[in-house]
C-alpha cells in the first residue's frame, strides 16, 4: 500500500506566489509599470525573465534574493503536515508541480528543512548566468490548450505515474493538492479512487465547482481545505484503513 502525494507550491506549501514575493527585492519593492503590464496571459516564465533582467540590472545579487525567499511564510498547518509526510515515507512518495523554478522551492525548503520530503520537483529551471542574473526556462514543451505554455501538469504527472510503473510501483491512491486554475488539468486525469484537495476560495475550487454545475464532475473524489491540519487529518485517516 503506497499513497502519491501531489503538491502545487504557491499559495499551497507556501502561502503567498513565490514569484512576487522575489519583487521584495525590487528598488522600493515595485516594479516599473510598464514591467508589470508586460505580462501576457499563458506566458508567465517570460514576463519573470523580464522581472529578473530588471532585478539584475539594479544590482540585486543572489544572496539578497535566498535571504529574500527563506522568509516566505508556510500555510497554515504546512510545518505539522510536511513533518508527518516524512515521518511516513515508507506509505507516502511526494512530488510537487509547480509553475516557480527550482531555486525558489529549493531555497526554501532547504532553509525549512523540508527537501527531504519530497521525491522529486518538477519546475521550471533557473540558475544564475556568469554575470550573476537569474535566468529561467520552460519546464518542457507541449500540446495542451488548456494550460499555459511552459507547464502542462497532467503531463507532468501522466509522465511520472508511468515512469513508476516500468520501476514495479503502483498507488492505491493518487492525493492531488493544490490551488491554481493550472491545477484543474491534471484533476481532471485523476480516476474514481483518487482525491482532488483544492484549497477553499481559490481558483481550482472554484473550476471544480462550475464544472460539476455544467454536469461535467471530476470522476474523483473532491475534499476541499483552508489549512493544512484538514489534509493531515485525512491522510492520518488514509494510512489507518
Amino acid at each position: 500500500m503506497k499513497f502519491l502525494l501531489v503538491f502545487d507550491f504557491d499559495h499551497t506549501i507556501v502561502d503567498e506566489n513565490s514569484d512576487t514575493w522575489i519583487v521584495k527585492c525590487a528598488p522600493g519593492k515595485r516594479l516599473p509599470h510598464g514591467l508589470r503590464n508586460s505580462y501576457q496571459p499563458g506566458h508567465w516564465t517570460e514576463y519573470m525573465g523580464r522581472v529578473f533582467v530588471y532585478l539584475g540590472d539594479s544590482g540585486v545579487k543572489e544572496e539578497e534574493m535566498r535571504r529574500t525567499m527563506t522568509m516566505i511564510p508556510f500555510t497554515a498547518g504546512m510545518g505539522d503536515l510536511l513533518r508527518f509526510i516524512g515521518e511516513n515515507k515508507k506509505l507516502f512518495d511526494c512530488i510537487i508541480v509547480s509553475d516557480s523554478n527550482t531555486l525558489f522551492i529549493d531555497w526554501i525548503l532547504k532553509a525549512a528543512d523540508f527537501h527531504k520530503v519530497f521525491d522529486e520537483v518538477f519546475t521550471n529551471p533557473a540558475a544564475f548566468s556568469s554575470t550573476g542574473y537569474l535566468t529561467v526556462q520552460n519546464f518542457h514543451a507541449h500540446h495542451c490548450p488548456k494550460c499555459p505554455k511552459n507547464l502542462c501538469k497532467r503531463k507532468v504527472l501522466k509522465e511520472f505515474l508511468d515512469k513508476q510503473l516500468e520501476r514495479g510501483v503502483s498507488y492505491t491512491q493518487v492525493v492531488y493538492i493544490g490551488d491554481g486554475g493550472n491545477d484543474l488539468c491534471p484533476v481532471m486525469s485523476l480516476k474514481k479512487n483518487d482525491i482532488a484537495m483544492p484549497r477553499h476560495g481559490y481558483t481550482l475550487e472554484k473550476r471544480i465547482s462550475q464544472l460539476s454545475q455544467d454536469r461535467s464532475p471530476v470522476e474523483c473524489s473532491v475534499l476541499v481545505w483552508s489549512t493544512a491540519v484538514e489534509i493531515a487529518s485525512y491522510l492520518k485517516l488514509l494510512i489507518k484503513e
